[in-house]
């Protein structure tokens, strides 16, 4: 997983509430049991007027000129700004991999489903929850302001805005010390590899006939 520190980007707004799960990555990708390639999947049928299958080329396909992410001014986007109860409905993961398979590192929203919440720092990606007034203003910065960029720095728990103005946020310590060091779960588990070997040799050591058990 990729170390979370200081981020800086353009912020594209997905103006919309209750945006579920089956929105940002639809059913028909789920089929795929790699952990790879859902990024051009991503808002799939917002994103495109045909309906797309796995394995697709997305460059035949035909964009919808007015969806957000398809807009000049949102390219290269990295930081998603939501309305609230992003990603509710079913808990696949499939959707945090396909917004961090699009660029995306960090959302702004009043509010997100639970299991979609968690999920995302399992997979990189920051969550950030400010108040309805504070995200209401950012929309209406980003709409104003063509190639609108904010600075997270997670460290030290802050949106800074291009004129300076700070928007603290809270993060979980846990989840933050996982984000700035890189560490999804098997990462943490890989942090005690030498005692894991240790003990698995003084076991076999003491019980050999555990290597041949099926």
């Amino acid at each position: 997983m990729n170390k979370f520190t200081i981020l800086k980007g353009v912020v594209a707004p997905m103006d919309r509430e209750n945006v579920d799960t089956d929105a940002i990555i639809p059913k028909q990708f789920l089929k795929s049991i790699r952990k790879t390639g859902f990024g051009p999947n991503l808002f799939d049928e917002w994103r495109y007027l045909d309906k797309g299958e796995p394995g697709e080329d997305v460059s035949k396909r035909k964009p919808n000129p007015d969806f957000v992410l398809n807009q000049p001014r949102y390219a290269g986007a990295s930081i998603l700004l939501a309305r609230k109860n992003f990603g509710c409905g079913s808990s696949r993961e499939h959707a945090p991999w396909a917004i961090e398979q699009y660029g995306f590192r960090a959302l702004i929203a009043p509010s997100y489903a639970d299991i979609f919440f968690n999920n995302c720092f399992k997979n990189g990606i920051l969550p950030i929850v400010l108040p309805d007034a504070q995200v209401a203003q950012l929309f209406d910065e980003v709409a104003a302001f063509p190639g609108y960029e904010l600075t997270i720095d997670l460290e030290r728990q802050l949106i800074v805005k291009a004129q300076g103005d700070e928007l603290p946020f809270d993060v979980q310590a846990f989840r933050k010390f996982c984000l700035i060091n890189g560490l999804d779960d098997i990462g943490l588990t890989l942090r005690h590899k030498d005692k894991i070997a240790a003990f698995e040799t003084e076991r076999l050591a003491r019980k050999p006939w555990l290597a041949h058990t099926m």
